[in-house]
Order: structure tokens, then sequence, then C-alpha cells
């Protein structure tokens, strides 16, 4: 009996072990922008390692210096603690060389939502990576399977979509995209990782938009026809919004989170995919975005702000 007992100790203590071998501890992040940032702190912050690589060593310190100031306005609202910067900062490497991430047991790619760029990015990281290696994409509206076809069939099964909404350390869930030829192993295995680092996971079938994307680009369509009608002003419209059906911020001001220009990407891939009138850009966000008034990233955009990001009213 006591034999037994602990033949099936030894049992436990292996496939445990097994697991921990099994889980992901190691990750790497092309593309140091906004979003490449919230996840590498989201990541860091929940105790595992990561390496982010950009394209330069300039870009790299001005994405240091944004993840910095980000961490140091929680600090000031006692969201956060200096040893919390301190332990986030401990875990991120920063690199430009796509070499140091070959060992990494996922790669998530964050850069610009555009296709052949992330095609490019898919492909040199196929030439590098180990075999076993799980490839993300942020996208939010771009195909999946596309993008999966452009590197090998072996590998074309380690790819998933991971689409991370803004900010990404506050937003509590992120959404699964799975390929044609994703396998079910590497959704268990990233649905594991999403709730590891404190996210919900809600697993989408691959369609332009998504949940999320496709739902809020009719919103600031609409808000943003209603500013352009003079129906009423930028703040009270999204006054009316946040209060009236208890949304934590207003559609244009989420917009100008977002970034208007990667708000105008969205809207024009889906509206040359999908062809429905709701998703076409109106005026306004057009001539924004060729005036460079991008939003909180640029100090204006519907609204302005200064140089912390706080709108001024």
């Amino acid at each position: 009996m006591q034999e037994e007992k602990l033949r099936l100790e030894d049992l436990l203590e292996s496939s445990n072990s097994a697991n921990d071998d099994d889980r992901i501890n190691h990750v790497a992040i092309i593309g140091a922008g906004i979003m490449g940032q919230g996840i590498a702190q989201t990541v860091a912050g929940m105790g595992l390692e990561v390496t982010i690589v950009e394209v330069d060593s300039e870009k790299l310190e001005i994405a240091k210096a944004q993840l910095t100031e980000s961490i140091d306005r929680e600090i000031k609202r006692w969201a956060m603690t200096k040893s919390d910067k301190k332990a986030i900062f401990s875990r991120i490497k920063w690199a430009t060389d796509t070499n140091s991430v070959k060992d990494s047991e996922i790669i998530i790619e964050a850069v610009q939502e555009d296709f052949d760029l992330k095609v490019s990015v898919f492909k040199e990281l196929d030439r590098i990576a180990n075999p076993e290696t799980i490839f993300v994409s942020n996208t939010s509206t771009l195909s999946l399977t596309k993008i999966s076809e452009s590197i090998s069939k072996e590998r074309s099964t380690r790819v998933i979509g991971m689409h991370f909404l803004n900010p990404v350390p506050k937003i509590p869930m992120v959404e699964l995209v799975k390929s044609l030829h994703t396998s079910n192993e590497t959704v268990l295995k990233v649905k594991e990782f999403a709730s590891r680092i404190g996210k919900t996971p809600v697993e989408v079938y691959e369609y332009p938009g998504f949940i999320t994307t496709r739902a809020i680009v009719p919103l600031i369509n609409e808000a943003m026809h209603m500013l352009l009608e003079g129906i009423a002003t930028a703040k009270d419209i999204d006054t009316a919004l946040k209060l009236g059906y208890n949304f934590q911020y207003g559609p244009l001001e989420m917009a100008d989170s977002m970034g208007l220009d990667e708000v105008l990407t969205w809207m024009e891939t889906l509206w040359n995919t999908l062809g429905e009138p709701r998703y076409r850009p109106n005026p306004m966000i057009r001539k924004l975005v060729r005036e460079r008034k991008l939003g909180k990233k640029t100090g204006e955009g519907i609204f302005k702000y200064d140089e912390h990001g706080n709108k001024i009213n």
C-alpha cells in the first residue's frame, strides 16, 4: 500500500514537472510601439521574461521613455509602486536583433496594421525561430490564414491571433483568433498563457474585425458623423454615451486613445473587405489624419491633450 502511494506521488510529481516544462516562460515581442509596450508591461508584470525588439536603438529609447512615463503616472495615482516598476523593467530586455528571440517559446508580432509588413516579420521569424515556437499576431482586422500561409506549412499550425486592446495592462480580455491552419494544441497553450497573464481569452472565428474592432468602428464613425453634422459638441457626445450606456470612455476620446491613423486603417480595411457603408471612413477622420492630428500620441486629435496625455477641457 505504501509502495502504491509512493508510486502515485511520483507520477503526480512527474506530471506537474512536465506541465511546468510545457508552460511559456519567455515571451518575445516584435514592435515597441504603444501596443508592444503594453503587452511587455503586462507579461513582465506577471513574472515572465520578455524580450522586445525594434528596428533601431533610437526607437527603443523612445519606447523605454514612454513606458517609464506611463508607469510613473500609475505610481502617482497609487495604482502601482516603485517596486512594481523595478520588477517589470528587470524582466524586460530591449534588442534590435531578431536573432535574440529565436529561443522564445512564443513570439508576439505587434507592428503596424500592414499586411506586407506583418508577412515580412513572420518570414524572418520563420527562418530563425525554434520549430516549436508559437507565432502570435496582434492584428485587429487582417486574415490570420493568409499571414500563416506566407510561412512554412509545418509552422502554420502554430500561428494564432491575440488581439489585445489598448491600454493593454488595464483591459482584462484578449481575443484569440484561430486561422484555418491553427492546431487545437496551439489554441490550448495560448489560452493557458492568456489566463496566466491575467486576461480572459475570448475565442473568435477568423473574420474581418473579429468582435471588438467590428463593433467599435461603426460607433466611432457615427459619433464623428454627429460631430461633423453639428448635432452636439465632442464633449457632449462623449458625455451622453458614457453616462447613457455606462461606457468608461466616450467613442471620440476612445478613438484619440487608439490613434486616429490606426482607426482609419481599421475603417478602410473593413470598408474594402465587407463593403458596408457603416464602415466607410467619414471626412473628419481623413482630414485629421492628413493634418497629423492623430490623438493622444500627437497631443491633438478630436480633443487636445497635455504632455502627459490628459485631456484638456
